[in-house]
């Protein structure tokens, strides 16, 4: 919420990357509102979590979309730096903010499109054979379905695209070195590119592979609910735990730790007091 309110309240953050940063904050805002949801229909009735309900349909298939859309969002954010980065030599190419509402909109309308697809009817409410064991009554197909492409794209577009930007700035480097130029920027935008990359490679590494993982079990396992509990449905509420994580781990590093946005945020606090400080006069 932080993140949304600064970028929403400065107009020079207005940018295409704030746009794709505030979605961002949005989508990561969504998976935390439906895990809590989800939280609170555990506490209130655990068996319907484990043993599956209707009334988990709609929690899950939020669930799935938010996340769905926080994957679609980290890599349009890494396509989008890609493009400032390589075509940053040539007028005829720029990325405007149109450009990124627009991405954010397929981006909501496509993950919105395969989370409720439970919803449209393929659920196994009535198909006890294939059903999911860790998030029952989804269906183990659909599962598989959802995950091993997403992971796919949330894996290899991001290492493509962080890679080439690397190479590229380590290029520019050497020919501006070879043409007796200073290369501190271009030195210190590499380091900072490689580091942001690592951070997004371990961050989505230890949140996603574990939920990536039950889904393989999920897909594998022939054994019934009872026999499963209770280790089963801890790791799976750990893979919960992780994803959350991810959500607070997202502004960290995309938004909280640019140094405008803390400038901007601080500015705001600042400006508040003196409003405050003006009316008490």
């Amino acid at each position: 919420c932080t993140v949304i309110f600064t970028r929403l309240a400065t107009k020079d953050l207005h940018k295409p990357i704030s746009v794709l940063f505030c979605n961002l904050a949005v989508s990561d805002l969504f998976t935390s509102f439906s895990g809590f949801w989800i939280s609170m229909l555990f506490i209130t009735n655990p068996d319907i979590t484990i043993f599956g309900s209707k009334d988990m349909l709609a929690p899950y298939s939020l669930y799935t979309t938010s996340i769905l859309s926080t994957i679609y969002n980290l890599v349009s954010i890494g396509v989008e730096r890609y493009l400032a980065v390589a075509k940053s030599m040539r007028t005829r190419f720029r990325v405007a903010r149109n450009h990124s509402i627009a991405v954010v909109f397929i981006n909501w309308v496509l993950a919105f499109f395969l989370g409720c697809l439970p919803l449209m009817g393929w659920n196994c409410l009535r198909k006890a054979e294939s059903v999911s064991v860790l998030y029952s009554p989804f269906c183990v197909n659909y599962l598989i379905f959802i995950a091993i492409p997403n992971v796919v794209v949330a894996f290899i577009i991001p290492l493509f695209t962080y890679l080439r930007i690397i190479i590229i700035l380590r290029r520019r480097k050497l020919r501006m070195k070879a043409c007796g130029q200073a290369t501190g920027t271009y030195k210190s935008a590499e380091i900072q590119v490689a580091r942001t990359s690592i951070f997004i490679w371990l961050l989505a590494l230890v949140s996603y592979a574990p939920f990536f993982a039950g889904v393989i079990f999920d897909a594998t396992n022939h054994q019934c609910h009872i026999d499963l509990y209770p280790g089963v449905y801890i790791f799976r509420n750990c893979t919960a735990v992780l994803i959350t994580i991810n959500c607070l781990g997202n502004p960290l590093i995309y938004t909280l730790k640019l140094k405008t946005l803390g400038a901007k945020l601080k500015a705001l606090k600042c400006l508040s007091v003196s409003r405050v400080r003006a009316c008490a006069i």
